[in-house]
This record gives structure tokens, C-alpha cells and sequence, in this order.
């Protein structure tokens, strides 16, 4: 049986958009001990698909983590499908909050040595020994104290369009460093209350025992994250303390959870909260625009990308032969190389 997808991506981008059927879009993570990450990974390649499910799965020794959406009849056919397999039995999952079904167009499941990667060595430390969890009402309860210190765990592009009101939002581009910056901050003030959150929660799961090894005396995580806490604020008429939008890893690229616009256009500063990645092939890079821009440059963030895609593709492939790209979709919100090449080749042609 084919364990990989075959077909091209535009082709199936073309399939989910134009399809009627309805679609639920989610999100779920486990850490649990995976003995052949490679079989279980065939294993629910084999079992999704008959589902119809789409989206991206990393799994690896230390358990899953999964974004992907199913066919919305089959709801309850995937909860019976998670229920087989012990460490996933009766799993909370975090259903989209905005959802137009369009999430995912094609199902990827990849073996990683981490579910997260976070540059940690998991053996200094017990794992296990994570936060306290807390639900949207205990979250609101204690972030109104102003001895406790509230850190968003997520990268500057995500905090950029939506954050917590009064959250520390670390200004950088992978967990990796926001783990190291939080520490440094926060050094002498291991005795207020730390409170943390992140899209759907598993970020923090590593971060506070990570944090509880380092010191902190009294460490809370927001369960569910963003997610959950929109879901739990509007079922029960909740405080909502987020403002903005919740950055997703898929094809919505965020969800609203209060009318607040708390960010700008990169390109005329306008007030605008809808990210983009540039339609330079060569560039890729994840920014906001507003409509006006997008009409102008034509969805691509700056003149020099606009320009570049009127070349013939002879030299545009000679061009990118020279440049490093690998996969920048989403991790190259402040990324310069394809301008800094640009701007070499302007000057090696004058």
C-alpha cells in the first residue's frame, strides 16, 4: 500500500479548495514512550487515510503531535479510531475555533527525533514533572494577580497578531530560543507565579518542567492553550483576556478570537493582522499585508519579489541555484537572504 502521497501539491490544493464537502479542522498532542515510531507512523498513515484525514503529524519516540482535519461525518469514527491505541484513549482534542474546512489539502506524517523541536536534554530533567494545568476560568483567576508573570511561549510572527493582555511576548523566532530568553529574563523571580500558554498547549508541557527544573517554584500552563480557552470563554461566557488572532500552522494561517487588530501591514503600516507568504518562490517569507498592498505588489512582500517574478524562468532558475532556501514557510518571518541576494545581483548587473 502507498504510504506517502504521490500526487502534486497544487493538484490537491485545487482538490480541497474546490470540494463541498464539510470538514472539521483540529489539533492533538501526546507525549508518551512510541517504541517504533516508524511502525506507528505506517500504522496511522494506513488507518487516516481511510478516514480521509489531511494535515501534518510529527511522531517520535517521545509521542505525537498532530494538526489535521477529517471529513466531519468521520468525527466519530476518528475518536473511535484514537481510542484503540492506549495512550491516546479518550485524548482531549482541540476542535478549530474559526474553521472553513480548507486547513489541509494533502495528509504528511513524519518521524522526528522530538515532537517539539526544542534543543533540551531530556535526561537532565523529569519530563513528567510539568505545570499545574489550568481552565480558562483558574487562567483568568490567577493572571489577575500582579505578582504573576504571564509568558507567551510562541514566536514573534504569532504573538505579533494576537497575545494575552499583559504577557511577556518573547521577541523570537523558535521555541528553542524563547525557552533560553524566558530563563535569562526571568532570573530572580523564581518564587512569583509563572504562568505560561502557546497555541495548543504542547509547547508548555516541556516548558514548565523544563522551568520547575530550573527553579520555579509554582509553574502553571494554560491547558488546551489558545484553543481551548477561546472555546471554554465563549461556552461559558468567560472574560476574554486574548486579543487579536491565534497564528495557525496551516492553510488559514490564523483564527479571530476578539475584534481587536493589534498589528501592521510590513508594507504601509496600516492596521492589519493578516499574514501571508510571499509568492517568490525564492522567498517564501511569512509576513502581513493589508489588501491594498496585496492588490499593488500582487500578494509578494516587497518590489524587489514583484520584479523578480517577471523574469524568464531560465534566469530565475539560475538565480535561485545560488540561494539556500530549504523549507522557510513559517520560519522565515524576519528573513532577508532573497533581498540581500536581489540587491548583490542589481549591483553585479550595474
Amino acid at each position: 500500500m502507498q504510504l506517502h502521497n504521490k500526487i502534486s501539491g497544487e493538484l490537491l490544493r485545487k482538490k480541497i479548495q474546490e470540494t463541498a464537502e464539510p470538514r472539521s479542522t483540529l489539533s492533538f498532542y501526546q507525549y508518551a514512550h512510541i517504541g517504533n515510531p516508524r511502525l506507528f507512523r505506517d500504522h496511522l498513515f494506513i488507518e487516516w487515510e481511510k478516514l480521509g484525514v489531511l494535515g501534518r503529524t510529527y511522531v517520535a519516540k517521545e509521542g505525537i503531535n498532530a494538526q489535521i482535519s477529517i471529513p466531519t461525518e468521520n468525527r466519530d469514527a476518528f475518536r473511535e479510531f484514537l481510542d484503540t491505541i492506549e495512550f491516546l484513549k479518550g485524548i482531549r482534542l482541540n476542535w478549530a475555533i474559526e474553521d472553513d474546512g480548507k486547513s489541509f489539502f494533502k495528509l504528511t506524517i513524519k518521524v522526528r527525533e522530538k515532537i517539539v523541536a526544542d534543543g533540551l536534554n531530556d535526561s537532565s530533567f523529569d519530563v513528567t514533572n510539568r505545570g499545574v494545568h489550568l481552565t480558562a476560568e483558574k487562567f483568568n483567576e490567577i493572571t489577575s494577580n500582579p505578582d504573576t508573570i504571564l509568558v507567551d511561549m510562541r514566536n514573534h510572527y504569532e504573538s505579533e497578531v494576537g497575545h494575552f493582555k499583559g504577557a511577556i511576548t518573547p521577541d523570537v523566532d523558535t521555541f528553542r530560543d524563547a525557552l533560553k530568553v524566558v530563563e535569562d529574563d526571568l532570573k530572580g523571580q523564581e518564587d512569583k507565579p509563572l504562568v505560561m500558554y502557546c497555541t495548543g498547549g504542547i509547547r508548555c508541557e516541556k516548558a514548565s518542567a523544563y522551568y520547575k527544573h530550573k527553579g520555579f517554584k509554582e509553574v502553571y500552563q494554560l491547558e488546551g492553550g489558545i484553543i481551548e480557552y477561546a472555546r471554554q470563554v465563549r461556552e461559558k461566557g468567560l472574560e476574554n483576556k486574548f486579543i487579536g488572532k491565534n497564528f495557525v500552522f496551516d492553510e488559514r494561517l490564523g483564527e479571530r478570537i476578539s475584534e481587536e487588530v493589534i498589528a501592521k501591514c510590513h508594507n504601509c503600516g496600516s492596521a492589519c493582522d493578516t499574514h501571508k507568504n510571499c509568492q517568490n518562490d525564492a522567498c517564501h517569507l511569512l509576513f502581513i499585508q493589508c489588501d491594498v498592498c496585496a492588490e499593488k505588489l500582487n500578494d509578494h512582500c516587497s518590489d524587489a519579489c514583484l520584479d523578480f517574478s517577471t523574469w524568464p524562468d531560465e534566469e530565475r532558475k539560475k538565480f535561485k541555484s545560488g540561494l539556500n532556501l530549504g523549507q522557510q514557510i513559517f520560519k522565515k518571518g524576519r528573513s532577508s537572504a532573497f533581498l540581500k541576494a536581489y540587491q548583490a545581483w542589481q549591483e553585479n548587473q550595474g
